[in-house]
Formats: structure tokens, sequence, C-alpha cells
């Protein structure tokens, strides 16, 4: 047997904060954290909706809660965050070619985006 001890590099708490790509991956990683809130808020609308009428509009008095309202509108800024960096990886991920031409990321991007507003409208129409 030896008797060499192995080398441990030693790891901080806060290792991730030296570098920026790693401080943008745990932010990214972190608006999580408020959209768990906000599908915990709306499951439990959709359980009050199912119990009648009064809890219905407890759940509504609830939703009209500045913190709640501010929890929200964290939750849409961290996934239009999350949806900003992920469309800005896909032509990285998966490029797209066209008659044996690359199509330019920008368009790539921008189709995304296009396709997130198209949606959003629909949405806002038929609700």
């Amino acid at each position: 047997m030896s008797n060499r001890k192995p080398y441990v590099r030693e790891m901080t708490r806060t290792w991730w904060k030296d570098d920026p790509f790693y401080r943008l991956y745990m932010v990214r990683e972190a608006t999580v954290l408020p959209l768990i809130l906000f599908t915990l808020f709306l499951t439990i609308g959709l359980g009050s909706l199912v119990k009648g009428p009064e809890a219905w509009q407890s759940w509504l008095a609830f939703m009209a809660n500045p913190l709640v309202v501010a929890i929200n509108i964290v939750a849409l800024a961290g996934s239009l965050f999350h949806a900003h960096t992920f469309f800005g990886m896909m032509p990285q991920v998966m490029p797209i070619r066209i008659k044996g031409k690359l199509l330019d990321k920008k368009i790539i991007v921008l189709t995304q985006w296009a396709a997130v507003a198209v949606i959003s409208l629909i949405v806002l129409i038929v609700v």
C-alpha cells in the first residue's frame, strides 16, 4: 500500500460566483423557484374551482395579494429569461439547413419568439 495522500481540490460553496458563465447559469436555473410557486398557486386555484364559488372567490382574493402578484411577475420575468437563453442556444444545438445552407441564427431565434407571440395572442383571444 502507498502512503500517498490523494489531491483533493478545495471547493467553496460560492465557486460559481467567480465565473460570469456559471453565474448566468445559476441565475437561469434559479428561475425555477418562482415558477414552482406559480404552479402551486394555479394548482390550488383548480382545486378551489372544484370546491365551489366561495372557494373560488377566496382564491381570487388570494391571487390579488400584492405579494402573490409580485411572485407572478418574477415568475414571468424568469420564464422569459429562461426562454431567451434557450432560444439563443437552439441554433448551436440544432442547426437547421435548407437546401444545404445553414439558416442564419437570428432567423431561428426570431422565429421562435414569433411563435411565442402568436401562441400568446391565440391564448389571449380564446380566454
